[in-house]
């Protein structure tokens, strides 16, 4: 081995421990009491481990609820941006009508809207049309603002899709519906991949729409529902630290199995051929 090579090893050993030092101090930290949360140092072993902290916000704070609706809006709002985003994507990319570039446009202004600056007009909008702590303000909200990021990330990788398979696909009689869930989508799986995981992430920790929008304690989400352990006078650092354990598994989880897919879905666009 190169010393070139073994430095450039030693370097990214370092970054490695760097990046997973903050999940070894939350894991530490959800087995604490307030006690020796404040009186150990960070990384410190706890004495006595209080494993029982993950066993109470599961049953006493409501976390499993929270949870299962993280899951439902998560998910939801997942497939509704990627399954929108990929069709529109392919009407722009791959089928040739007047508006096509100004549909485009009008979805790309979407990315220099600041997100929260749309609050009122959407607590105004859904407070009208009856969606006000409900689930599907949450969705659509999340879906709307997500399908020009998805879109973008999307349209490097059509444009370098050969345009034999779709007359292929003609001559055989194919329809445009049927090219599209049969060719196009399952060809665009590592991207597709890409970006549901970005999707995710954002969805599953997004606070402030949620927080204004569901006030039903049966509606809320992981990241509202965490501040149940947050009281006026005392606050329990390791049930809140037991939360955050139980939400990070699912976003670490589906970014382990799908991380080929991620690494291949954000270079696949970068070369034609």
């Amino acid at each position: 081995m190169s010393i070139s090579k073994l430095i450039l090893y030693i370097i990214l050993g370092i970054v490695a421990v760097v990046q997973i030092l903050p999940l070894i101090w939350l894991f530490l930290f959800s087995l604490k009491d307030n006690q020796e949360v404040f009186n150990l140092p960070p990384l410190a072993l706890p004495s006595d481990p209080q494993w029982g902290n993950y066993a109470r916000v599961w049953t006493e704070g409501n976390i499993g609820l929270y949870f299962f609706n993280s899951v439902i809006v998560t998910g939801t709002s997942v497939i509704l941006t990627v399954l929108l985003a990929s069709l529109v994507t392919f009407a722009i990319t791959r089928m040739n009508w007047k508006l096509n570039k100004l549909v485009l446009g009008l979805f790309m202004v979407g990315l220099m809207i600041p997100v929260h600056s749309t609050l009122i007009p959407l607590f105004s909008f859904f407070s009208s049309v009856g969606l006000m702590d409900h689930h599907l303000s949450i969705i659509l909200t999340y879906t709307a603002f997500n399908l020009p990021l998805t879109m973008m990330i999307l349209l490097g990788f059509y444009y370098t899709l050969p345009r034999e398979l779709e007359e292929a696909a003609v001559m055989d009689g194919c329809s445009i519906h049927r090219m599209f869930f049969r060719i196009i989508l399952p060809i665009t799986a590592p991207v597709v991949a890409t970006t549901a995981i970005i999707n995710m992430i954002y969805n599953w920790n997004e606070f402030v729409f949620v927080n204004t929008f569901i006030s039903s304690d049966s509606l809320k989400t992981l990241t509202v529902g965490i501040q149940n352990f947050i009281g006026q006078y005392s606050t329990d650092w390791g049930a809140i630290g037991a939360t955050l354990v139980i939400s990070m598994l699912p976003i670490l989880l589906a970014f382990l199995i799908l991380s080929n897919r991620i690494v291949e879905g954000m270079t696949s666009g970068s070369v034609k051929g």
